[in-house]
């Protein structure tokens, strides 16, 4: 009966043992040679085992996969030309986080590994404790220990081998580092071009090959070179980024790529494998980490963090914020006096003023509120906040990598649920990325945290930091809570080890901290002026056709004339309010003659069980599209009608007479939603939580359609929107009764 073969390379750093342990497996099978057109030493043997044959190839002692020696060439030419069926790298247990470095790079090319950890007996002697259990789960490859001179680990060695080629392990299972917000963009958009052009990708792995570009890899680079076009543009790239990194960072990419690498292996041995602190490097982030991380003191600090970070958003914004407000409060003046046409005038007022000046009057907070997240993004806190959060993420059911995907989105208010939903991809679990991917949109994201600072900054001036960081903490605890829903009834299924990389904490330098935020912030102004613009024109029609009948015209008309009859017997003052009060009945009644004023009426027999009056269904209509779009839409609504104004000023003052002082007067909307008799408290809060948790916009729930199915990404947003009006409705009839 003939035997199958397997093909094995055995790889490792030198002084790992590696060569001891072929021998030890081979034994006199082994034969010298030379690499084909090399004069470098190839050494081949075999071994019997079970029903196979198994080919050993020991490869040159390497510290990396990057073409710095003839060895590491060498090394990486076997395993991706002679494709072995699995690859045996060895591993120094004493020295553990410098010789993970090369299993690292092995997994990021996507061929199925074991790890052998050799020479445990030295690192017991120097009480280093390693659980291989452990770190076997972290890193998802069978990893076996060895004491290579005495033959111990080597039958599990060969074991191991054969259960991976007989049940095919490591398949689809994708190994990432995130290299941060500097390279990761850059990566996308390289992997995008050599999997488009197709770019050497019948030999290696489309990611693995744009990382190499960025480590500049003298080899990959002159095989590029065969395409010249493409590896033009790839070096195009890859310059651009290290023009940038040298600005912000003060460091080139590939730098970055080590200390993320190493960052990642310090992450996975505090995650239980060695029990001893100093069995690897401790270095000054290291110390900084033992605060920032510590159980106890760690949450805290976070928690501190993001009130000061809303706080100062407050507290520095507020000048600017009231200059802006004061503008185009003023550009509306002026369109109100040199506009003839009555028709044009509420288009470029209602719609396009006040529409898009409701969200650009906001701009100064988002702009400090981006530069202080970036700020912490580049000194390496946002990872420690991820770290943090692991141990609360696997009790709900997610992964501890699910914590990036959620502060992308907004975890800490500013980000988007698009990226969000795509850095799920990270995930190993099928089942904990769709998790992730239903529940990321609960977060903060830019769009709606521009809603809730105008909000609070109306309605809880005195408080307005708190209320954002109870919304925070509020949108984290919704996504865990529907995850964990998800988890223990859709998507039922076991959790997965967690490795979260760390990378050392980075002094910002002020350069980067104005590009990055300049980035995000040119993106809010650019949607504003662009998809807001677009949506305001659009509910602004929405709102103002079809017009009101001219027999409805003609009675408003004659309201006015008795007035006038009749102004000889009032004052001034009565005459005045009396012709106000006719024109906001008429404008209200023009408002709700419209389709989208049908439409709110019609909601209001569902919307009133958590208080919304038929203005805010039609913004909340409008979120739909971008979340932006519900401040929009308000004022668009409002300006075009608000028949409680005048009544309702006296009970409004009343209402807010302890609060007046940090109300910003020249907010048209502030003004007029404070005067506004439906906008109580208890109503507030409803919408604010509901703003909070109602379904994604239009673009996020593509996003989640193409990174899952339809049916989970229309099931995720109708789910959402019953939860949401269910847990509204409570919060508002409980917040009438005691409010």
């Amino acid at each position: 009966m003939s035997r199958k073969k397997i093909v094995v390379a055995l790889s490792g750093q030198p002084n790992c043992g590696k060569s001891t342990m072929f021998n030890a497996i081979t034994g006199s099978t082994a034969r010298v040679g030379n690499y084909p057109g090399i004069t470098v030493e190839r050494m081949e043997g075999y071994c019997r085992a079970q029903n196979y044959k198994i080919n050993i190839i020991d490869l040159p002692g390497t510290y990396s996969l990057t073409s710095y020696s003839m060895d590491e060439i060498v090394a990486r030419d076997v395993i991706i030309n002679e494709k072995p069926d699995v690859v045996v790298c060895m591993l120094d247990a004493v020295a553990l986080e410098r010789s993970l470095y090369l299993v690292v790079q092995l997994l990021e090319l996507e061929i199925p590994v074991v790890v052998g950890l050799n020479m445990m007996d030295d690192a017991k002697r120097k009480n280093i404790h390693i659980d291989s259990k452990a770190l076997s789960e972290l890193l998802q490859v069978p990893v076996v220990e060895c004491i290579a001179r005495r033959g111990i680990g080597k039958k599990d060695l060969i074991n191991s081998v054969i259960d991976i080629v007989e049940n095919k392990k490591r398949e689809n299972i994708p190994f990432y580092i995130s290299y941060g917000s500097d390279l990761n963009p850059a990566l996308k958009e390289m992997i995008e071009l050599i999997e488009k052009n197709k770019f050497l990708t019948n030999k290696y792995p489309s990611r693995w090959l744009a990382i190499k570009y960025m480590e500049e890899d003298e080899n990959i680079l002159q095989q590029g070179k065969e395409n010249e076009s493409i590896h033009n543009e790839l070096v195009h790239i890859v310059k651009r980024v290290e023009k940038h990194t040298d600005k912000t960072l003060k460091t080139y990419p590939e730098a970055l790529v080590a200390d993320y690498r190493y960052g990642y292996i310090q992450s996975l041995l505090k995650h239980g494998v060695i029990s001893r602190e100093y069995a690897f490097k401790h270095s000054f982030s290291e110390k900084i980490d033992r605060v920032l991380t510590q159980r106890f003191f760690g949450p805290l600090i976070m928690l501190l963090v993001l009130y000061l970070l809303f706080w100062l958003t407050f507290q520095l914004g507020a000048y600017p914020q009231n200059w802006m407000q004061n503008g185009f409060d003023y550009l509306g003046q002026l369109g109100n006096s040199y506009i003839g046409n009555e028709l044009l005038r509420s288009l470029v007022v209602s719609g396009i003023i006040n529409g898009v000046g409701a969200v650009l009057s906001f701009a100064p907070l988002i702009l400090i509120m981006f530069a202080m997240l970036c700020y912490l993004e580049d000194l390496g806190y946002m990872a420690r906040v991820a770290y943090m959060l692991d141990k609360i993420f696997k009790a709900f059911g997610l992964h501890g990598a699910s914590v990036m995907p959620f502060i992308i989105s907004g975890g800490i208010p500013g980000g988007c649920a698009v990226p969000g939903v795509m850095a799920s991809r990270t995930l190993r679990s099928p089942k904990e990325r769709l998790a992730t991917v239903l529940t990321v949109p609960f977060m903060v994201c830019g769009a709606k945290a521009t809603v809730f600072l105008m909000l609070a900054d109306i309605f809880f001036p005195n408080n307005k930091t708190n209320v954002m960081l109870i919304l925070t903490i509020a949108s984290w605890c919704a996504a865990l809570i529907a995850a964990k829903i998800l988890r223990s009834t859709l998507i039922r299924g076991a959790p997965t080890p967690f490795i979260m990389e760390l990378p050392a904490y980075r002094l910002p330098t002020l350069y980067g901290i104005i590009t990055h935020t300049w980035d995000r912030v040119w993106q809010f102004v650019k949607k504003a002026g662009t998809v807001i613009f677009a949506i305001s024109i659009v509910i602004w029609a929405f709102m103002t056709f079809p017009q009101l009948p001219q027999k409805q015209k003609v009675y408003f008309n004659k309201m006015r004339r008795e007035v006038v009859l009749q102004s000889k017997n009032l004052s001034k003052e009565r005459n005045h309010a009396a012709l106000s009060k006719i024109a906001n009945l008429e404008q209200e009644t023009a408002l709700k003659h419209s389709y989208g004023g049908r439409m709110g009426v019609w909601l209001e027999r569902v919307s009133k069980y958590v208080g919304f009056p038929w203005q805010a269904n039609i913004a909340l209509i409008g979120g739909f599209a971008a979340k932006e779009v519900i401040l929009s839409t308000l004022s668009t609504a409002y300006s075009l009608g608000d028949p409680d104004n005048e009544e309702a000023i006296s009970t409004s003052q009343g209402r807010n007479s302890t609060e007046q002082s940090g109300i910003i007067s020249s907010s048209m909307l502030g003004r007029k939603l404070l005067t506004n008799s439906a906008w109580t408290l208890p109503m507030v809060i409803s919408f604010l939580l509901f703003v909070l948790l109602y379904t994604p916009c239009f673009v996020t729930i593509i996003t989640i359609a193409k990174e899952s199915s339809w049916m989970w990404a229309l099931l995720g947003t109708f789910a959402s929107l019953a939860f949401t009006y269910a847990l509204c409705v409570i919060v508002y009839q409980v917040c009438s009764v005691f409010m």
